[in-house]
């Protein structure tokens, strides 16, 4: 009783740390793993699938590992039931602060919009990299309003409810090693020349890890559409049309939940760094404006509390 209590207590807590925080200005763990994770690959790259499985093994299992000896450490028996509730509680609720990106992905949307409604196409563009991987620079202040949705979309998923769902399942070890995989997709998992191979296993371990939140992130999303001046039939008719379209088993049901929830339509021309996709069409009525980015982070913000809440819940039935 007394674990599952923490877990619930420590991800609820890490979640208003986030909300109260945001993202660790300096020395944050999972840019630490990011730096670490490029280093191996300097010894570890080869245009091979194998070594990419390994090299996923090896940073993945090493961070469920430390995962597995804090939970330990905060469960260690020793002192009173209240202390290792207490010490168990801080940290879930310091893993889980860690790894969420939920606060800062709100606030770089809402300063996108800022910037778009004043007519800064040249500073929007700046905020756009740490939103996603697309070239700011071919891309108009509409264009720029569509990304940053589709990237809001997505993200609220992969930032904020897939750490909640795999603290709640694994606690402190299922958060670590959430975040790991997620980080290692973000870094490797493309299907360009160089990854095509290595980054295999890192895409589809991200694929895995990723169908539940996402598809709880999409339920939230139709059933808090409303919030946003959506309808909860509509977000939901555009799920079960439009996902399946979408290269990802993931990110088409964020997408089309959300496109379906505020009335737009997503997809289309995409281009990217490393090229142009054409991307489908997902949901009804007009491509995104600011003041449906606006809206779509109200929204991202109403499903990640949701998403704490229902975690927490599950912590308890688990």
């Amino acid at each position: 009783m007394s674990t599952r209590w923490s877990t619930a207590v420590g991800l609820v807590l890490g979640f208003a740390l986030d909300r109260m925080l945001g993202d660790p200005r300096r020395w944050h763990p999972v840019a630490g793993f990011g730096s670490a994770a490029a280093a191996l690959e300097s010894r570890t790259y080869r245009a091979r699938r194998g070594a990419g499985v390994m090299h996923e093994a090896v940073l993945v299992g090493g961070t469920v590992l430390v995962g597995v000896v804090a939970q330990r450490a905060g469960s260690a028996r020793g002192g009173d039931a209240a202390a290792r509730f207490v010490a168990s509680a801080a940290l879930t609720a310091l893993a889980t602060w860690t790894v969420l990106g939920g606060t800062t992905l709100a606030r770089t949307g809402r300063e996108m919009a800022d910037r778009l409604e004043v007519g800064d196409v040249d500073g929007a563009r700046a905020l756009l990299p740490s939103l996603c991987g697309r070239d700011p620079e071919v891309l108009d202040a509409d264009g720029l309003a569509r990304a940053a949705v589709e990237s809001i979309a997505e993200n609220t998923s992969d930032a904020t409810v897939a750490p909640l769902v795999w603290g709640a399942i694994a606690g402190i070890p299922g958060l670590l090693g959430y975040r790991a995989v997620n980080t290692l997709d973000a870094m490797i998992g493309y299907r360009n020349e160089r990854y095509r191979d290595f980054g295999w296993a890192a895409a589809r371990t991200d694929d895995l890890a990723n169908l539940l939140p996402a598809r709880l992130s999409g339920a939230l999303t139709a059933a808090l559409a409303p919030l946003a001046g959506g309808s909860p039939a509509a977000s939901l008719r555009a799920w079960r049309r439009d996902a399946g379209k979408h290269p990802s088993p993931n990110a088409g049901v964020a997408e089309s939940a959300m496109a379906g929830a505020l009335g737009i339509t997503l997809g289309g021309r995409t281009e990217y760094r490393h090229g142009i996709e054409i991307r489908p069409t997902l949901g009804d009525g007009p491509a995104p404006h600011v003041a449906d980015l606006r809206r779509a982070v109200r929204l991202s913000a109403a499903v990640q509390c949701a998403a704490a809440c229902t975690a927490a819940a599950a912590a308890l039935a688990f």
